[in-house]
């Protein structure tokens, strides 16, 4: 049930339009940025949470809002200005200063807040001359079916472990029977998609496929150091933010650099 709400509320979102997937999604970064906040010990937390949640929506919404074509490329320029600014607010933070906190601010701009951004310019980018947002719709569902897949597959079929050290119920085999399919779905956009030909609809699904299994592995190492099974409640029996878009995350500069590139 929480599965299907799910897929409902983003594929919902999607077909509303872009202005609703924005702020569907800016509210999801809010909560994956508190959720990451909460895997790391208190050392290397970051610290002074208003500014640090600020910069991270300022980010999103910078990249979300560039990338929707809303403000001019330059104002890219204000992203790289959030870096420096987390590091003087850091230089004045007492009692004692962290170039580890940091670093742990740093890396949750770039794994969260500017990911989530670039969603928004799959809309369009890679959509030629049709309104329907094909390739952000296709993002979801081949990630889905990569996951679904692999974890049919690997339930029934698996015995060589993928990487027991990060995750243990990973195989090799879910991890091809889910690529496989991942290239059947590509291949049923193609069909139905006129935006992109079927070499590059192949491309996204092998693309995605990779992708989505190195961000699943990633947030699985960011969880292990956390020692926790879920980074949150949110979704009942799926975890949290970051555990339903860990692979969406991964996947996303992957697929907008492919489609920007063409």
């Amino acid at each position: 049930m929480t599965g299907a709400v799910f897929a409902l509320l983003v594929i919902g979102s999607i077909l509303w339009s872009p202005w609703a997937f924005f702020v569907l999604m800016g509210g999801f970064v809010g909560i994956g940025l508190f959720e990451f906040v909460k895997l790391f010990p208190s050392s290397p937390r970051p610290q002074g949470t208003i500014i640090y949640y600020f910069l991270g929506m300022a980010v999103y919404a910078l990249v979300g809002l560039t990338v929707m074509n809303i403000l001019g490329f330059s104002n890219l320029l204000l992203v790289v200005l959030s870096f420096y600014t987390l590091i003087a607010v850091e230089l004045f933070r007492q009692p004692k200063p962290s170039w580890m906190q940091i670093a742990s601010g740093f890396s949750a701009l770039i794994y969260i807040s500017i990911p989530f951004g670039l969603m928004n310019g799959l809309f369009w980018l890679g959509s030629g001359n049709i309104s329907f947002p094909w390739v952000l719709l296709a993002l979801f569902v081949l990630v889905w079916a990569n996951d679904v897949f692999a974890y049919l597959v690997g339930s029934t079929m698996g015995k060589h472990k993928l990487y027991p050290k990060l995750s243990p119920k990973k195989t090799w085999e879910g991890s091809i029977g889910g690529f496989l399919f991942t290239l059947v779905f590509a291949w049923i956009f193609s069909r139905v998609a006129p935006n992109l030909d079927l070499t590059h609809w192949l491309w996204l699904g092998v693309i995605i496929s990779i992708a989505a299994n190195l961000g699943d592995l990633a947030e699985s190492l960011l969880k292990r150091n956390a020692g926790v099974k879920d980074s949150g409640t949110i979704f009942p029996g799926h975890g949290g933010v970051l555990d339903r878009f860990d692979a969406v995350l991964f996947a996303t500069p992957f697929v907008f650099f492919y489609l920007y590139t063409l």
